[in-house]
């Protein structure tokens, strides 16, 4: 009994010259193929471009996750400063006006102090 893999003696008599022939020429023409394909993936510029395009992926989910953060952030401070029909709360918004001048006022004062 042949062995797996193994063409038994009476198959090998069977396959005429030109069936072999042809049967090598395409083995070769499979292994020609296989070994382009390995060329071309490890080719630097494959890699580059892979590698490149998964930078690109990571920058640009990091980035949609920012802008919905931030977006969701604005949402919450807007909410702080109107009422439900979105018109502005002047009992919000004047004291955190008045903060604001005061932050810059010591940010100025600062600066000249150094300055002189």
């Amino acid at each position: 009994m042949a062995r797996v893999g193994e063409a038994s003696t009476k198959d090998k008599a069977a396959r005429s010259t030109a069936q072999i022939e042809a049967d090598i020429t395409r083995t070769r023409d499979r292994l020609a193929s296989t070994l382009d394909e390995l060329a071309m993936r490890v080719h630097p510029s494959t890699i580059a471009a892979q590698t490149k395009a998964k930078v690109l992926s990571s920058v640009e989910q990091k980035a949609g996750r920012a802008y919905v953060a931030a977006s969701g952030a604005l949402d919450r401070v807007k909410e702080q400063f109107t009422d439900e029909k979105g018109r502005p709360r002047p009992e919000r918004i004047v004291p955190a006006a008045l903060v604001g001048v005061g932050v810059l006022l010591l940010v100025a004062s600062a600066r000249k102090r150094r300055k002189d």
